[in-house]
């Protein structure tokens, strides 16, 4: 196994890669984020995303693993001193045995597929990095169409959003928009197609989550983790949808919000069917 580079000082090479960690504008510029841990960059390669680079810990025996994975990546090799892989694996002990350098993918709709099943959530302005990985990773396992992170937000590409979402970032659509504007744009067209309701969740909605029909083409929508939807969702959705409570729980976290109503989703469309009242 031959590197073709070799990093053994916080030199100029590996600040870049520490200001993608922690950089978000950095990040944007250089069109590409760095990835942690085994899952997601065996995610990331399985599903043909563009790996630019793979760092190695140059003083560890590598397992079969990670040398299979040089091997078949095709992207260019880095040797980096233990000491220095530990600074970027964000890990309390031990240095991880290989990073990704990852592009960016495109910030574009089209991106998220179409059709009868549709079923797309739109996380709008949240603040925790964290939140956004939860409910990309939510949105993998219930079958989600895509995720649309909306207006003034906490980065997908924070590596605090990439370890959360556990590799699924890699596996589901996640788009990047300015506001509502371009989202409801998207919508209406598709709407020639395909009727599509927008709902959205709120502690104040008329129809319990389990009441609605998520067997039709749907467009949820969660709002800010405090301010909740912003007038100009609320105003937009055909639906608001509420989660019962029980005890002394004013709500729910918004990525555990969405998780639930994903998840009923799922259970109807796997034949479930919707509760009546």
């Amino acid at each position: 196994m031959v590197a073709v580079l070799r990093v053994t000082t916080r030199n100029a090479r590996f600040q870049q890669w520490e200001a993608l960690l922690g950089n978000r504008t950095k990040r944007q510029r250089s069109g590409e984020f760095l990835v942690q841990g085994v899952r997601p960059i065996k995610l990331a390669i399985h599903l043909g995303w563009q790996v630019r680079q793979l760092l190695y810990n140059a003083d560890a025996h590598l397992s079969t693993w990670a040398q299979e994975t040089l091997d078949a990546a095709g992207a260019t090799r880095v040797a980096v001193a233990g000491e220095l892989m530990v600074e970027l694996g964000g890990k309390v002990e031990g240095a991880p045995e290989l990073l990704a350098v990852v592009a960016l993918p495109d910030d574009d709709l089209g991106r998220i597929p179409t059709g009868p099943d549709l079923l797309p959530v739109v996380f709008d302005r949240p603040t925790s990095p964290g939140n956004i990985g939860t409910l990309i990773r939510s949105a993998d396992a219930f079958g989600a169409s895509g995720v649309v992170i909306t207006g003034h937000a906490a980065d997908v590409y924070d590596p605090k959003a990439v370890r959360a979402s556990t590799g699924s970032l890699f596996s589901v659509p996640v788009v990047r928009v300015p506001g509502h504007r371009p989202v409801l744009d998207w919508v209406a067209a598709i709407r020639a197609d395909v009727e599509v309701r927008v709902v959205g969740t709120d502690e104040s909605g008329a129809v319990e989550a389990a009441e609605y029909d998520f067997t039709q083409p749907t467009l949820l929508v969660v709002g800010n983790e405090t301010s909740g939807l912003s007038s100009a969702w609320r105003d937009a959705c055909d639906h608001l949808i509420r989660i019962p409570m029980v005890g002394m729980a004013s709500s729910l976290n918004a990525a555990t919000a969405g998780s639930v109503v994903l998840y009923e989703a799922a259970r109807q469309r796997a034949g479930g069917g919707r509760v009546r009242r």
